[in-house]
């Protein structure tokens, strides 16, 4: 008998409008957590699973250069698709990518639930052999109260027969599909697919959930989740500092924490110059004890020719994720004549916010200049200062 086929629908097409405003412009499916981006988490964990056999991500449109930018490459992770306005009729628009396919079975996985297990995934595809419908459900521990106005109970319900829902919800493929297209000519506002399974009078079972399969919904999640990573190991703070100098030559603009900026002249090095860049690589790198920017990115080497000082910054924060670190804050000065930088500062703070995958209030960037003086105040070149402050496991 052959095995079954199993697909999963991935959901990332919300725009995480409820992780706050607090200057990240980053959707939380796309953050990183512990260094390593919502998403892929999610999807890995569905890759890694040996029962599935197709994974389908489906996207928010405006969001196409940032999936592509996650670079991930997997022969059962197929093309994404984009949602549509609201998360059932996303989830109806990966079901109807999927039916040429036409799996035996399908889960639906929220992006935003990364810490999804193995086993959990597993129960689910096992209780599929005798329901039509199967999810994740955690016995509520709380008094439930009912409330119609917010304000006045009127109402104890009876925890007992009380769960609280998780993704993975699995359900056998052509009914899903078929429940999905009549509830969407009905109703548009279901809560979760097994809403939709059981409005269908499908058979839906649930089995044990995890606590650790958090959905990452607001701030504080994050802090969860980096802490559920840690698997309960102690952390220690690090410091890091850096520094560098580049000269002016002829030129039209320079760049300076990631953001160009029009001047009578650029700044001299082998990359694209980004004192503030380097200063700030050099301090990230010296915290984890990696060396400097020069260890990585030799001079000597031509591929490094012109290229993008992110790319230096990025690799520093992927060092730092795979020690299980964190980065907490980053500060930047900047010493110049010219050109003027604190109007710049806000686009710095929020390219370096997104190329380390924090939020752009861990990251100060300050100007000032030399009061004329050295070759500074000469407008000879311009020099910048960072430190970092990161957290990572502490060894005894």
């Amino acid at each position: 008998m052959r095995s079954k086929s199993i697909a999963v629908i991935v959901v990332a097409a919300g725009k995480g409008e409820r992780m706050g405003t607090d200057g990240n412009a980053v959707p939380k499916q796309y953050r990183a957590l512990a260094g390593i981006p919502v998403l892929v988490r999610t999807i890995k964990a569905f890759l890694a699973h040996p029962q599935v056999t197709q994974v389908l991500p489906v996207i928010n449109s405006d969001h196409a250069d940032r999936y592509e930018a996650l670079g991930l490459s997997d022969r059962r992770l197929l093309p994404p698709v984009h949602g549509g306005a609201s998360r059932q009729a996303s989830v109806l628009e990966g079901l109807k990518a999927l039916a040429p396919s036409r799996p035996d079975l399908v889960l639906i996985q929220d992006a935003a639930r990364p810490f999804v297990s193995a086993d959990l995934i597993g129960d689910v595809i096992e209780i599929l052999q005798s329901y039509d419908g199967a999810l994740p459900g955690l016995p509520l521990t709380d008094t439930v109260k009912r409330s119609l106005d917010g304000k006045e109970v009127v109402a104890t319900e009876d925890r007992r027969q009380l769960s609280a829902a998780q993704t993975p919800q699995g359900f056998r493929f052509g009914q899903i599909l078929s429940a999905h297209m009549r509830a969407g000519s009905v109703r548009r506002d279901f809560t979760d697919d097994a809403e939709i399974a059981e409005w269908a009078g499908l058979r839906v079972a649930m089995v044990t959930g995890d606590p650790n399969n958090i959905k990452l919904t607001h701030p504080e999640d994050f802090v969860r989740g980096e802490q559920i990573l840690m698997g309960g190991r102690s952390m220690e703070t690090r410091i890091g500092t850096g520094y560098d100098v580049h000269s002016f030559e002829p030129g039209d603009a320079v760049w300076l924490g990631g953001v160009r900026i029009p001047h009578s002249a650029r700044l001299n090095g082998h990359s694209d110059a980004d004192v503030a860049l380097h200063a700030l690589t050099d301090a990230l790198l010296g915290a984890i004890g990696e060396g400097d920017i020069g260890v990585h990115f030799p001079p000597s080497d031509m591929q490094w020719k012109g290229a993008a000082s992110t790319i230096f910054l990025r690799h520093a924060a992927d060092l730092i994720a795979r020690q299980g670190g964190r980065i907490v804050n980053c500060d930047v000065t900047i010493v110049a004549e010219a050109p003027r930088i604190a109007t710049h500062a806000p686009a710095m703070c929020a390219v370096i916010a997104e190329t380390l995958g924090i939020s752009a209030s861990r990251v100060a960037v300050k100007a000032t200049t030399n009061e004329k003086l050295g070759f500074i105040g000469r407008e000879e070149g311009i020099v910048a200062m960072a430190s970092a402050s990161v957290e990572v496991p502490r060894i005894d």
